[in-house]
């Protein structure tokens, strides 16, 4: 089990993937990606329960689901780091006939990839449905799923928020990136919706935050606290405050870097943030 001290120089090593793969292609999203690494390096290294080998039913184990699937870059850097493919494969990200495309995709048949995501709202409802089949299945595994605060304007996630508290999916936790930044600008300037918290609640979801999302013992400390809340009779979200951007400097509380590929001059003032810890690819 990997200490503190490893689990930070992992996440210091994906930043350096994530800007370094966005910077190869001119293209992709690094701003919600380096948001996010410090939660996808908690549930592969600490939280999630999987066993060896990879297969789509994923009976037996836990379950992931990335729903706003534009962060890519973040995901495939944690999945190669967890030995779900080789590492050097990061630098086919985005390329023609690449099995890492810009968007998760099924079809290539990349270990760690259950759903074809980034058409935003969709997510949920594939978790819900999963966690469904593992009730019928009898599996006491869980399902979690990752959603931005932005993609929460789409209406079918509300669909299906009421629909899992409803039916008492209670092996589901879907996790909120609360960055408030989309593509277009804020959260609150883009369409503002007031307490996510509180329509959750309203929905009858059992509701934590994480306040310190960027922080890999507050993540783990309140994931494990999630956790402990399922099998309750009511599915659990969790809001993590993070921010967009985080760990490189010029990049971080803006929507600017949503979607933007830093040239020659801003990848090296990045890595230079981020010391080289396990390897590059």
């Amino acid at each position: 089990m990997p200490n503190i001290k490893e689990l930070n120089d992992l996440t210091t090593q994906v930043r350096r993937d994530i800007i370094r793969m966005v910077h190869k292609v001119n293209s992709g999203h690094p701003g919600g990606s380096l948001g996010c690494a410090e939660f996808f390096v908690s549930l592969y290294n600490e939280l999630l329960e999987t066993k060896e080998g990879f297969d789509m039913d994923g009976i037996g184990e836990d379950l992931f689901f990335l729903s706003n699937g534009h962060i890519s870059p973040v995901y495939y850097s944690v999945l190669a780091r967890a030995g779900y493919f080789p590492i050097e494969e990061l630098n086919t990200f985005r390329l023609i006939n690449s099995r890492l495309q810009g968007h998760p995709t099924t079809h290539e048949g990349l270990p760690g990839i259950r759903i074809a995501s980034g058409s935003l709202g969709q997510g949920m409802s594939v978790a819900i449905g999963a966690a469904q089949a593992k009730k019928l299945n009898n599996d006491d595994h869980l399902v979690y799923s990752l959603h931005g605060d932005g993609e929460l304007q789409e209406g079918q996630n509300w669909e299906a928020i009421m629909y899992a508290s409803a039916k008492k999916v209670d092996n589901l936790i879907s996790t909120v990136d609360l960055n408030k930044q989309q593509i277009d600008g804020s959260t609150d300037d883009v369409l503002p919706m007031g307490s996510i918290r509180a329509k959750f609640e309203a929905f009858g979801w059992t509701v934590l935050d994480i306040e310190e999302g960027n922080n890999v013992e507050a993540v783990i400390k309140g994931m494990k606290e999630a956790k402990s809340l399922t099998g309750k009779g009511k599915p659990v979200c969790v809001l993590l405050h993070t921010v967009m951007g985080n760990g490189i400097d010029f990049m971080m509380h803006t929507h600017a870097w949503h979607g933007k590929a830093p040239n020659d001059e801003q990848l090296e003032k990045g890595l230079a943030q981020n010391p080289e810890t396990l390897g590059d690819y």
